[in-house]
């Protein structure tokens, strides 16, 4: 009983991404709805954010989708479509924006902080132990030296 109510849970969540797009939305011909889908992998949902707009349910998706079948229907090409949403919605649609102009700055700032952050406690830490180090054992004094060689025994 387990076993099948598992199994029919992971095919659920397996299947779940197709329950967005509804079948009134697909195209007839296979290689156009294929063209469909792979665009509508790199396109946002303006609502859901995290999600693209095939897996989405909201109506700004569902809108989203039907306007890409229909550029498709209409012959354009893969990054015509992909141009044209961009035109109307903004850069915020793409989950990968183009790398230039002001995106630079944010594609490469992260990697920059990163690695500031990690150059800075490199050097943090390599400054508290030397603080550490010379805490732990204070220089002997000449006359510390020569009393403790007395009492090690070394004439030295």
């Amino acid at each position: 009983m387990l076993r099948s109510l598992l199994l029919s849970f992971v095919l659920l969540i397996w299947a779940a991404p197709g329950f967005a797009v509804q079948p009134s939305e697909m195209l007839k011909d296979p290689a156009l709805e294929a063209r469909a889908r792979e665009i509508s992998k790199d396109l946002r949902c303006p609502v859901c954010q995290g999600e693209n707009i095939d897996d989405s349910n909201a109506d700004v998706a569902r809108d989203l989708r039907v306007l890409v079948r229909e550029r498709l229907s209409a012959g354009d090409t893969n990054q015509q479509v992909i141009d044209y949403i961009t035109a109307r919605y903004g850069e915020y649609v793409l989950f990968n924006p183009e790398k230039t102009g002001a995106n630079l700055v944010l594609w490469y700032l992260g990697p920059a902080v990163f690695l500031i952050a990690l150059i800075g406690g490199f050097a943090y830490i390599r400054s508290r132990r030397e603080e550490d180090d010379t805490a732990r054992a204070p220089a002997l004094s000449d006359a510390e030296k020569t009393r403790l060689n007395e009492l090690m025994g070394d004439d030295a």
